[in-house]
């Protein structure tokens, strides 16, 4: 029992770890990118990336070791330093299905919500 309580504690702060964007990125106009990522889905998310729209590639998975479980939700700072606030939004299942979203305005939203169907 305390081994999994202990568990869940390092992995919410890993999660919130990234969720505050300690990765060194912020962009100094004052713009709020912190998102909320909702998983209604029905199915744990197993990979969440957000790469600038203004970028060719996908940039490094947001969870890395850890998943977001179904009704959970989890607020990640997207800002990568570079003052963009339009973001491509990519999630990964652990059915295999993967939801793409093109250009969505973090500065604007406050909430992405994930919903099956």
């Amino acid at each position: 029992m305390f081994k999994a309580f202990a568990r869940r504690a390092v992995l919410a702060a890993a999660i919130s770890a990234v969720a505050l964007g300690t990765m060194g990125f912020q962009s100094n106009d004052g713009q709020d990118r912190r998102v909320r990522i909702i998983n209604v889905t029905g199915v744990t998310m197993t990979h969440f990336y957000a790469s600038n729209s203004g970028e060719d590639d996908w940039q490094e998975d947001i969870l890395g070791r850890d998943v977001l479980a179904n009704g959970a939700s989890v607020t990640i700072n997207i800002d990568d330093g570079s003052g963009a606030c339009i973001y491509d939004f990519k999630a990964r299942f652990a059915d295999g299905d993967e939801l793409e979203k093109y250009r969505i305005n973090v500065c604007q939203i406050t909430e992405y919500r994930y919903t099956a169907g």
